[in-house]
């Protein structure tokens, strides 16, 4: 971890839900999230390490119960890991900072990227605008 904590402070210092995504690779339940259905114009930022990770700007309605974004901030503020955890081949999204899993990518976004991150609520923050 880039910034010097481990798995252990972290689990110190976080609420158990967020740790468990976090660190265990988890999902919350979708169309449950605190941010899953925000419109306002903001930055959402890592829940962990407080990262700016993903513009409202880029942020669009997928459908799929979780934030959706079609860009990040910044390809340097995140990192993608092969993931076969389910029997499918998934792109894991971390933040590169704090290495927390923050949810998925997948090819099915809108332009311009046609890319979908698909993020949890829970492993972000938002501050507005």
């Amino acid at each position: 971890m880039q910034n010097n904590k481990t798995k252990d402070d972290y689990k110190k210092e976080l609420p158990p839900e967020l740790y468990h995504i976090a660190f265990e690779k988890g999902t919350e339940p979708a169309f449950n999230g605190k941010l899953y259905d925000n419109h306002e114009k903001g930055v959402y930022k890592c829940a962990v390490c407080g990262d700016e990770l993903f513009s409202s700007e880029a942020k669009f309605d997928s459908g799929t119960g979780w934030p959706s974004f079609f860009d990040p901030l910044s390809q340097e503020k995140i990192e993608t890991k092969p993931d076969e955890s389910l029997g499918d081949m998934r792109t894991e999204v971390l933040c590169k900072k704090c290495q927390a899993h923050l949810g998925h990518v997948f090819d099915d976004g809108p332009e311009p990227t046609g890319k979908r991150y698909c993020i949890n609520s829970i492993s972000l923050n938002f501050r507005k605008l």
